[in-house]
């Protein structure tokens, strides 16, 4: 169990931090479930990389997770749904 709460953090935090860009964005193109998708992948990918590189700065366990999570599911999220409404 200690080896999936980084990952459900990441994940919840993408998912977060996706809806909220999007949201703030403004952005139509995609649907709810497709931004909270992308956000979560965003937040796995966003968290790992905090987390290898955070420690420097003092960012460790589920705090670098979390805010990992939700830069990285706002960041995908946003490119999302930039390249879904061009397609449009």
């Amino acid at each position: 169990m200690e080896a999936l709460l980084p990952l459900i953090t990441q994940l919840i935090a993408g998912a977060v931090g996706g809806n909220l860009a999007s949201g703030a964005l403004k952005q139509m193109a995609v649907n709810t479930v497709a931004r909270t998708i992308a956000g979560a992948v965003g937040g796995i990918g966003g968290g790992m990389l905090l987390t290898m590189f955070g420690g420097e700065a003092g960012l460790t366990g589920l705090i670098a997770d979390g805010i990992g999570g939700l830069i990285g599911g706002g960041i995908l999220s946003t490119i999302v749904g930039a390249v879904a409404a061009k397609a449009r």
